[in-house]
This record gives C-alpha cells, sequence and structure tokens, in this order.
C-alpha cells in the first residue's frame, strides 16, 4: 500500500472525528487506524482483568502513570465490550500510542495462559480502507445504462430476498430512480459542502443498493447509515450498531463493504458478540475482502476463514475491468472465498432532481502504486482538487453528476456476490442463504487469475466486461 494515500486516508478520517484521537499500527505500518488512550476487553470479569493488570503494570513501569487506567463504559454494553481507558489521548502523534502499545503488552503472559485475546486496540472499521482509488466516483452516461445491467425479473414483496446493506445511506433523491423503488432505509443526511459539492463518499450506500437490485430484483433492500463519519466507525461502536441495525429482525442477507486489518488472525474483539449472535442465526455476511492489495486478513471478510464461520461469511475480492484477473487494489489470500466484477461498475449515485458537482481529491499518481502494468484506477482518471489537501489555493477540478457513476472497489464486488446468492434464492425457491452460498459456490464454472492463483469467480449475466489497456513499456 501506498503511505501516502493511506495518510490521506487517515487525515480525512481525523477531520471525521475530530473528538477521537487515532493512531497509525502497527509502529507507523500503516496496516490500520486505531483510537489513541483506549483498549477493549469483554464485559465483566475480562474487563476487570485487563483494568487491574494494566494498571498495575503502568504503576510499576517508568513514564506510564497508573492512574489513567480506568473503565470507560458502562459495565454491560451489547456489544460485549468495555472501553477502558489507559492513557492520555492527546500524548504523541499519529505515529502510534505508547500506553495502549504497553496495555497490549502487559497482558500479553496472560493471553499466552489462556490461549485466547483479552485486549485490543479500538481500531476503525473503515469503507475507504486506503482510499483506493482516489479518482472515483466518476460521472457515466444515462445512456449507457447500469453495469450490471439490471436482470429480467420481477419483484413480488411475498417472496422478495432481505438484504441489509450496511454502509452510509441512501442519497436523498434515490427514490427517483425506478430501478431503486423497493429499496427503504436511513438518509445519509449532509451531501454537499457549502459550495453544493458533493461530499466525499456520499452515494457509496446508494451505489451498492443499484447493484443489488440490478442483480437481485426480487430483493427487499434496507441501507443504514452506520458508516457515516467518511465511511468509518470505531469498533467498539461497531458491534452496537450492527445489534441496532438486525433489531426489526435478521435479515437473510448482510452485505457490509467496510473492515480493517488488525495484524491478528482470529477476528475483532468488538465484533465477537455479534459473530457470535449471528452464527445462531440463518443469516449470511457478505463482506468485502478490503483494498489494500494485501494478503493479511481483513475483518470481518477473513472470518470466511475461520472453521466456526466458514458457512456463515461469504468474503469477496474484486476483479479488474476484463474479468480475467484480480483488480490491483483488491485484497487477496486462501481467506477469500470468491472474486466478482469490481473495477469500474456502473450504478446509481443520485436521483435526477438536479445536476450534482463533485470536487476531485488530489491524484499524483502516474503509474499503479501497486505495481500493476494496466491502466488501473490508481492512476486514472487523474484530478486536482482539495478534499484531501488543507490549506490548497488550487482550484478543484469539477464534474457534473446526473444520475449514474463508474466506481471501483471490492465495496462494489460485495453486492454483486450478495446479488448473485439472492439470486439464487429466488430461482431455486431457496430459502437458507448459506445454503444457497454453498450451492452457488458448487455449481459455479467461472474462474479468473489473482496474483498466480486460479479462484473461483461469480459474473452475473448482465455484467459487461470492460476494455483494460496496458499501459506502454517505460511508462
Amino acid at each position: 500500500m501506498a503511505p501516502q494515500r493511506f495518510h490521506e486516508q487517515f487525515d480525512q478520517i481525523q477531520r471525521s472525528m475530530p473528538d477521537v484521537p487515532l493512531a497509525l499500527g502497527p509502529d507507523d505500518a500503516s496496516e490500520f487506524i486505531y483510537e489513541k488512550g483506549v483498549v477493549l476487553a469483554r464485559d465483566g470479569a475480562e474487563a476487570r482483568l485487563v483494568e487491574d493488570t494494566v494498571r498495575a503494570h503502568f504503576t510499576e513501569a517508568t513514564g506510564l502513570v497508573g492512574e489513567y487506567v480506568q473503565r470507560d463504559s458502562p459495565e454491560t454494553n451489547r456489544s460485549g465490550i468495555t472501553r477502558i481507558k489507559v492513557g492520555d489521548p492527546g500524548h504523541g502523534d499519529r505515529r502510534g500510542d505508547r500506553a495502549v502499545t504497553n496495555a497490549l503488552r502487559a497482558l500479553s503472559e496472560r493471553e499466552g495462559h489462556t490461549g485466547r485475546r483479552l485486549v485490543s486496540r479500538n481500531h476503525v472499521v473503515s469503507i475507504a480502507v486506503n482510499s483506493c482509488p482516489g479518482d472515483e466516483p466518476v460521472p457515466a452516461a444515462l445512456s449507457q445504462g447500469t453495469n450490471p445491467a439490471p436482470a429480467e425479473a420481477g419483484y413480488d414483496s411475498g417472496t422478495a430476498v432481505g438484504v441489509l446493506v450496511v454502509d452510509n445511506g441512501l442519497t436523498h433523491d434515490h427514490g427517483l430512480v425506478p430501478l431503486l423503488a423497493h429499496v427503504q432505509g436511513d438518509p445519509h443526511g449532509t451531501e454537499t459542502d457549502g459550495a453544493g459539492n458533493l461530499l466525499q463518499y456520499v452515494g457509496h450506500g446508494t451505489f451498492i443498493a443499484g447493484v443489488l437490485a440490478a442483480v437481485a430484483p426480487n430483493s427487499g433492500i434496507t441501507v443504514r447509515n452506520t458508516l457515516n463519519d467518511a465511511g468509518a466507525i470505531l469498533e467498539s461502536e461497531l458491534g452496537a450498531k450492527l445489534f441496532e441495525a438486525v433489531a426489526g429482525g435478521w435479515p437473510d442477507i448482510i452485505s457490509l463493504s467496510a473492515g480493517t486489518s488488525n495484524g491478528r488472525t482470529d477476528g475483532l474483539l468488538g465484533m465477537d458478540a455479534f459473530m457470535e449472535e449471528l452464527r445462531a442465526h440463518g443469516t449470511l455476511l457478505v463482506a468485502a475482502a478490503g483494498n489494500n492489495a494485501s494478503a493479511s486478513p481483513f475483518w470481518p471478510a477473513a472470518y470466511a476463514g475461520l472453521p466456526d464461520y466458514q458457512d456463515v461469511v461469504l468474503s469477496v475480492g474484486a476483479l479488474r475491468g476484463d474479468g480475467e484477473f484480480g483488480a490491483c487494489f483488491s485484497n487477496h489470500g486462501p481467506w477469500v472465498n470468491v472474486y466478482a466484477p469490481g473495477e469500474r461498475l456502473t450504478s446509481t449515485l443520485t436521483g435526477f432532481d438536479a445536476p450534482v458537482p463533485y470536487a476531485y481529491q488530489h491524484s499524483t499518481y502516474e503509474a499503479c502504486r501497486f505495481g500493476f502494468t494496466y491502466v488501473c484506477t490508481c492512476q486514472s482518471p487523474s484530478h486536482v482538487g482539495v478534499l484531501s489537501e488543507d490549506g490548497t489555493t488550487a482550484k478543484p477540478d469539477q464534474v457534473m453528476f446526473e444520475g449514474y457513476a463508474h466506481w471501483s472497489g471490492t465495496s462494489f464486488a460485495t453486492p454483486v456476490a450478495a446479488g448473485l446468492v439472492a439470486a439464487h434464492m429466488t430461482a431455486n425457491k431457496e430459502t437458507d442463504p448459506r445454503e444457497a452460498r454453498r450451492q452457488l459456490l458448487a455449481a459455479n464454472a467461472q474462474f479468473a487469475e489473482v496474483r498466480g492463483a486460479h479462484v473461483p469467480a461469480l459474473k452475473p449475466a448482465g455484467w459487461r466486461p470492460v476494455p483494460v489497456v496496458q499501459r506502454p513499456v517505460g511508462a
């Protein structure tokens, strides 16, 4: 991953969470973002153990203050997680937090004895990941239609497959789009800045709903605005928000295009309670594999690689525009179950009540930052903008959206896969989404190449490949 791009993501998330001091980890390796001055533990006896152990360790250690260590949340929470303050969040800079690092070390021996994790950083879970690709969305002509194109099937409220999209909500005028006639959910909220430009990631949830509706027309889609701080949320809050999202009933499928790395292979502590309850229900979680071009586990998608969750989670990577190979940005590895089109898809960004301008981020990449030789979305198109540059005097490039957009990322491969599971349920009168997942993958005869590996690929009938242009030698 390019450090510059990751630091841009850090800046935009920090601006959206001004009261939450953040740091990069581990040791400024730009693998993930986490909250300074706080660690997480499971409610009850484990939280008390963590609090007492860290306080005793800090009291004895030079340069650490035991008095800082105290509980920062009620003793019981819907998420099953307790926040524990371990230091002054204003100390240090984005390169790390000594108090959090030492709190983790204080429990390392105890964790070795118990064989399970007892304490964790409070990671930021985000749709942005590393802000890749940085110069999208871009406007798409209405005359070209969506890609994937809508499947020829009707909508029946009595048999529609329930799909919950956990994202950043819907644009205010999404209902003007016929494809989204049966989509409901939370509004995004503030969509434009003082100059009328779309704010970053506005339309992300609407775009995903459009992809789902195109692939699986007989779906009852609900979009939540859970990830509405520049597409991000703290791990400590995510579990509770997910429980809120299913409070009215567990859907057939949850589509989640967000996550984080954490340097571990055993999941997110903040999602433990939700994942346990998810396993007890029949719901299938379809999750994005992430855009870091990394093989490291990316959560919650990587739960698909754990024995207890192999039938509960479907993890989805992205194919490049032609569908023959993996997209340059897509995470990969044995924990990714399947790959679906995720580069330069076309879907709904806004409704049609008025054109909306968009000011682009700054992009200076002349070549793929992941080392690929095709003209990828990391480098093209290139625009000048101000969203990631405080204090710049440059006038941003502006384009006008009239409804549709091209956008790339594992964010959008995810609803393709979720839609194909839903469509399989409708076509085969299958009521169990996990069984539909199994049947779909077992019957699938499509493959692609990702980092030299032959992998399963799901390509909807309405998807049109996009020609791939190779960069000239020496460019």
